[in-house]
């Protein structure tokens, strides 16, 4: 049987929306960091690599070549971990510059996914996908900790709202976010999605 995030994760992914605490573990990624307004047309490049190096590991067993340990799965959806150039924080008055974010997409891998069977996989990536960023993904592992989320329903540029409700929360229980680093989750693909009934979780660490 095909082990679905959305069935067996729902915690992690698929959060209500109202602040709950977590505590996330350690899991693999395949991650690319950039840079600029995630309106432009490069914006999708990378996002185009990443999922073109998580489907040479998903569809791997098609060839014969799957690692050790592998079983069916649905791709886990893509993730971002956002903040600021340092010379816009020295200058920031509360009014976000698109231009000035910096970023790390990801996508989260299976266990069974090996550094050398990544490296791999990026390499058949490559060969059938004319796209250079793919070479500049790294495989790692990320421990997110101890976290405040929240499910936030509409465009991602009314995330503030959702934040102000988390904050909120953070302060009436003697919680502290620990940066303004963010992460999210694309529940909704905005391709297919009206911008009102998006999905996106919402995570900051906090201690």
């Amino acid at each position: 049987m095909k082990y679905e995030w959305r069935k067996k994760e729902k915690e992690i992914y698929l959060p209500q929306n109202k602040p709950v605490l977590i505590d996330i573990p350690r899991y693999k990624y395949y991650t690319i960091r950039g840079a600029g307004n995630p309106n432009s047309s490069f914006f999708g490049e990378y996002i185009e690599a990443l999922y073109a190096t998580s489907y040479a590991i998903r569809m791997s067993y098609k060839k014969g070549l799957e690692p050790e340990n592998f079983y069916e799965y649905t791709v886990y959806p893509l993730e971002g971990i956002w903040d600021i150039s340092e010379k816009a924080k020295q200058s920031f008055d509360g009014t976000l510059d698109k231009n000035e974010l910096v970023f790390t997409l990801m996508i989260r891998q299976p266990d069974f996914v090996s550094n050398e069977f990544a490296e791999t996989a990026k390499e058949w990536a490559m060969k059938k996908k004319k796209n250079s960023h793919i070479e500049n993904i790294k495989f790692i592992e990320i421990t997110d900790g101890r976290c405040m989320q929240m499910m936030h329903h509409g465009s991602y540029d009314n995330e503030k709202e959702s934040f102000l409700i988390m904050e909120e929360f953070c302060t009436e229980n003697n919680l502290k976010r620990k940066t303004k680093q963010h992460k999210e989750i694309y529940i909704s693909d905005p391709r297919k999605v009206a911008p009102e009934k998006l999905k996106t979780v919402l995570r900051f660490q906090v201690s």
